[in-house]
Parts: C-alpha cells; structure tokens; sequence
C-alpha cells in the first residue's frame, strides 16, 4: 500500500475515534441540544468523507476492501451540501451503528498492509 494511502485510512481512523470520544457518554438529547457537538461530529464525518475521496483516487484496491466506503462518501455529500437538511437522528444513528465497522475496516487496513 502506498504512504499516501496509508496517511488516507490514518486520517479515516482518527476522525473516527474523534468522534467516538466526542459522542462518549452522550445521548441522542444530549447530541440534539449541543450546536457544538453537532457542528464537531459533522466536521469529522466531512473528514471521513473526504479522505476515502482521496483514497477511492490514490488506491483503489484498498478503496474497494471498506465495505461503507460509497456510503461514507454520499453521506459526507448530504451533511456538507445538504447542510440546512440534516437528519440529526440520522446522524446520530450512523455514530452508534456504523462507525465502529468503518473504523475497524480501516485499521485493519492500516494494521495489515505491506509497504509498496
């Protein structure tokens, strides 16, 4: 796997656990009162998104190997251009529900990769 690639699931991984630790603890009211959460849990999904972009363009092979990865992608597409729409519980649903695998899948990923 490419260096790029690996800064790629690195940077993946990390917003993950940003979000986790942020969500620690919390409610869905919890996460529905706080503009400060919402606007920090947003801005790591964006991340998220962005860099398995980046990813789907450097390394595709490793790409293909997230299984959420196009879901990952339209998601961040909907918080970003849909920004005055957003389903917070949607959201909120996602951090519960499928972080946790996207995360996993990634450190795999980075855990288990030869350098190229």
């Amino acid at each position: 796997m490419k260096l790029e690639a690996k800064k790629l699931l690195f940077d993946v991984i990390t917003a993950c656990r940003d979000i986790e630790q942020f969500t620690a603890g919390k409610t869905l009211g919890d996460y529905l009162d706080s503009e400060l959460l919402r606007s920090a849990v947003e801005r790591k999904f964006g991340i998220i998104g962005e860099a398995l972009v980046r990813l789907r363009a450097k390394d595709r092979d490793t790409f293909d190997q997230i299984k959420v990865s196009e879901d990952a992608i339209a998601f961040r597409n909907r918080l970003v251009h849909g920004y005055d729409a957003v389903d917070h519980q949607t959201v909120w649903e996602t951090v519960k529900n499928d972080l946790p695998d996207l995360k996993i899948e990634a450190e795999q990923l980075l855990g288990n990769t030869p350098e190229s």
